[in-house]
């Protein structure tokens, strides 16, 4: 017979909160380092944040050929160049970074590429809309990213504060907040190119981090009702040892797919999953090591437990 495998033993019985402060203190380098490099170095914007020039073409055949087509333009020192598939497999979407220079220095630049596209593929290319990214536009896609980020992150304080209580919520909206920081911070040092992928990538670590939280906060509340005189941060390590096979378990089959994708997916793709990556690995330790042990500096109480100061006035 075989024995079913397991990463992690169903005893296991680490003491997570004897680690909690090197945990903050680990935390808090980390957001120290991204709050120094951001206004320093700064991100390095992608054409949707700074400007530039979007041109879709059908290419002639079945199957647009994304690799040949990047080699070609990117002999043309126009600056970045990205190309991404755009409906049928023939459809392209090319997108040119904003040139120095008016109107006619972007004109000159998508004649260019005509040119260069014709050289290489032939007569046979239909060009169907050549659009300019001016800077007001890029500005105004860069607002109503971060909104997106900062109300999706306000929708998670409410929804987890209704669930279970504002303590949970705090401790939650933290570990968030640390999560996209320091996702942040990870751009700027290894001057990836933070696009609307990038902030697509921020609301999905949201959302796992918060997956993360929810699980073990659920186990928190359960043993709170279960284990009645067991102290604090005793009942938080064993939640997060009752709840560790699935974390592991889950954050692996997450990372085997994303090291496929940083691996076999192209350049299109490898900034993004990068954070990704980044994400899933910090969003688990900020679960363990943010969410949860905030709850023992915020008066986390049992259900029907009075208030520290109503005790100490009981005779």
């Amino acid at each position: 017979m075989f024995r079913r495998f397991r990463l992690v033993p169903d005893d296991t019985r680490i003491s997570f909160m004897r680690y909690q402060y090197i945990g903050y203190a680990f935390s808090a380098a980390l957001v120290l380092l991204t709050v120094i490099l951001l206004p320093t170095k700064g991100l390095n914007f992608g054409i949707d944040f700074q400007g530039g020039i979007m041109i879709e073409v059908g290419m002639p055949g079945e199957v647009a050929d994304l690799a040949a087509m990047r080699t070609a333009l990117g002999e043309l020192e126009l600056g970045e160049v990205a190309l991404q598939e755009f409906g049928a497999p023939t459809d392209v979407l090319i997108r040119v970074q904003r040139q120095e220079g008016g109107e006619e220095a972007q004109q000159a630049a998508v004649e260019q590429v005509r040119a260069t596209l014709t050289e290489a593929f032939g007569e046979g290319i239909s060009y169907r809309r050549v659009e300019f990214v001016g800077p007001k536009v890029s500005s105004e896609l860069l607002w109503a990213s971060t909104q997106a980020v900062i109300y999706s992150i306000i929708a998670i304080l409410v929804y987890i504060w209704f669930r279970f209580e504002w303590q949970y919520g705090i401790g939650a909206i933290l570990a968030l907040v640390h999560d996209t920081v320091t996702t942040l911070g990870l751009f700027v040092l290894f001057d990836l190119e933070f696009n609307l992928s990038s902030v697509a990538a921020l609301l999905t670590i949201v959302g796992y981090s918060l997956n993360d939280n929810v699980v073990i906060y659920d186990r928190v509340r359960e043993n709170l009702r279960k284990y009645k005189a067991m102290p604090l941060p005793e009942l938080l390590d064993v939640s997060i040892n009752q709840t560790l096979a699935r974390t592991v378990m889950t954050s692996l089959t997450t990372l085997l797919a994303l090291f496929a994708l940083v691996t076999f997916g192209g350049p299109v793709i490898r900034d993004f999953t990068i954070a990704m990556i980044w994400g899933v690995v910090i969003g688990t330790f900020s679960t363990v090591y943010v969410a949860t042990p905030v709850l023992m500096h915020l008066n986390l109480r049992r259900a029907g437990e009075p208030a520290p100061a109503a005790a100490a006035q009981t005779p």
